[in-house]
């Protein structure tokens, strides 16, 4: 059986995300179903606004060329993914836009194809980021990712969390630890 690697990261880049919290919390579900995860900040990972001319004049910028790398070296995702008028952030868009392009001698959507994700939200306002989470899912899932259905949506975010870092709630504590569970659960029996 081979040891689920997984990569986590947050649709944001602000340095309090709520999101970037709840990946942290998702990370330690995973962990404890034994999968390795990289936890990575997508701040350190800066890309020009995807635009097709530039990929023909310079190619992949060597950032997205190093974020695929280490996409390709893992079996899943879990994205926390912050909504910005009812849908995906600018980031998480771009990134998935410059990662997605094909390089020679890959398959079309070699970093995507066949990938297992976990997805989760954490908004201030009152549905937690789940109208964003549908464009998230529809997008992933287009691409070829298998997206496990169950996923977290925290409402009033910026009441959620204690100064380090944990939720207040425990129940929805519990909620966010279970999408990593149940995504390196997954990625055990697709691996098999």
């Amino acid at each position: 059986m081979v040891k689920p690697k997984i990569l986590a990261f947050a649709g944001s880049t602000r340095t309090d995300s709520f999101n970037k919290k709840l990946i942290k919390i998702a990370s330690i579900g995973a962990r404890e179903a034994d999968a390795d995860v990289t936890i990575i900040d997508l701040r350190d990972f800066q890309m020009p606004i995807y635009d097709g001319d530039l990929e023909i004049k310079d190619g992949l910028p060597s950032s997205a060329r190093k974020l695929k790398d280490i996409m390709l070296a893992h079996h899943g995702l879990l994205i926390s993914s912050p909504e910005y008028n009812s849908s995906i952030s600018g980031v998480l868009k771009n990134t998935i836009d410059w990662v997605s392009r094909q390089s020679d001698g890959e398959l079309p959507l070699a970093c995507f194809k066949n990938k297992v994700a976990g997805l989760m939200s954490a908004s201030p306002g009152g549905l937690g980021g789940l109208q964003g989470l549908v464009h998230v899912r529809a997008i992933l899932e287009n691409i070829g990712v298998m997206v496990i259905p169950n996923q977290v949506a925290i409402s009033k975010a910026h009441e959620a969390f204690n100064l380090d870092g944990t939720m207040k709630d425990q129940k929805q504590e519990q909620q966010v630890k279970k999408i990593g569970t149940d995504l390196a659960q997954m990625l055990l029996k697709v691996n098999s």
